[in-house]
């Protein structure tokens, strides 16, 4: 097999190359799958200069999300045969032509979805139901302004707010991203932060805020959204594309009544294992249903890894990057 290790922790990919290895067996419980596409995650970035909170011992194969069809089967699996179309998470990570896994952290792939849109599918959508569902409650109607909107869990949330009834204000730094969003998922409004955003919001709001604010960047992002934030509104911190991580003084959320609400939905399952299940559940009975769509930016072949990295890293995707061995 042949896959992408990481031998060192490094700034700029360093430490990745490209590895030839015998094909792993699966063990009880496992299920070797054939890769057909693994989605490039912002974590999967962070991981290679070990600066996200799993730290896996080196060497290891990142990539987080993959989808595939199943080659073999270790001992004791029965949900699946061989040449069954899943998704789900690799232990030996995704960015490889074969992965091990775990049995129980697949599930078929929905019909409606190709191997490129299934890969970049879970994490996003999950991480939005956390969100919207669990931590703000949001309530059909209300104002969702999402930040980072171009991005894989920005535009996941897009998606997942107006099939929850919400009025939704997508926002990003590109006009030409933002057009695309516009076409493609018909948000209610958006809005282009680079030159401030605080006004405009209130102006699509009526003067009151938004409701709930999605932020994956923080920095100045952050910074102005608790300028624009509704009484009684939610801000959710999802992470800190921008590089910094922001501050707040807590007499803001004191005098205009909102809370800052932190994001992690692999932990939120963690924590609350019978929730998490029905999280999941959620986001691919939806997705089944045909009520969500993933957008898949570029298709990559695994020896262009670096492409499709730097395509994240530089801010040019709208929706994912996906890697096909």
């Amino acid at each position: 097999m042949r896959a992408l290790m990481v031998e060192e922790l490094a700034p700029d990919y360093a430490g990745c190359v490209m590895r030839e290895f015998p094909t792993p067996e699966p063990k009880p419980g496992e299920v070797l799958v054939e890769v057909r596409a693994a989605a490039v995650n912002f974590p999967d970035l962070l991981q290679t200069r070990g600066e996200y909170q799993h730290k896996p011992p080196l060497p290891f194969i990142p990539g987080l999300e993959m989808s595939g069809v199943v080659a073999r089967l270790g001992e004791g699996v029965e949900q699946f045969k061989v040449g069954d179309a899943v998704v789900g998470g690799a232990r030996f990570g995704g960015f490889s032509d074969m992965a091990v896994t775990f049995a129980a952290g697949l599930r078929r792939k929905p019909e409606a979805f190709s191997f490129a849109q299934a890969a970049g599918f879970g994490a996003a959508y999950l991480t939005a139901y956390v969100s919207l569902v669990r931590r703000a409650e949001v309530e059909p109607g209300e104002w969702v302004l999402v930040h980072g909107a171009a991005g894989g869990v920005g535009l996941a949330c897009v998606d997942l707010a107006k099939v929850l009834g919400c009025r939704v204000i997508a926002a990003s730094a590109s006009d030409a991203k933002l057009k695309v969003i516009e076409d493609e998922y018909a948000p209610d409004a958006t809005v282009n932060v680079s030159g401030g955003f605080r006004e405009r919001v209130k102006e699509l709001t009526g003067g009151r805020g938004a409701d709930v604010i999605y932020d994956p960047v923080g920095g100045d992002v952050f910074d102005e959204s608790v300028r624009c934030i509704a009484f009684n509104g939610r801000l959710l911190v999802i992470g800190f594309t921008s590089g910094r991580i922001p501050t707040i003084s807590v007499n803001m959320p004191l005098i205009k009544g909102f809370s800052v609400m932190g994001v992690r939905a692999g932990e939120y399952g963690r924590q609350f294992p019978e929730r998490g299940r029905e999280n999941a559940a959620a986001i691919w009975r939806m997705a089944s249903e045909g009520k969500l769509k993933p957008r898949v930016y570029k298709e990559y072949a695994l020896d262009d890894w670096r492409a499709a990295f730097d395509s994240l890293a530089e801010r040019q995707v709208v929706g994912k990057s996906v890697i096909v061995p």
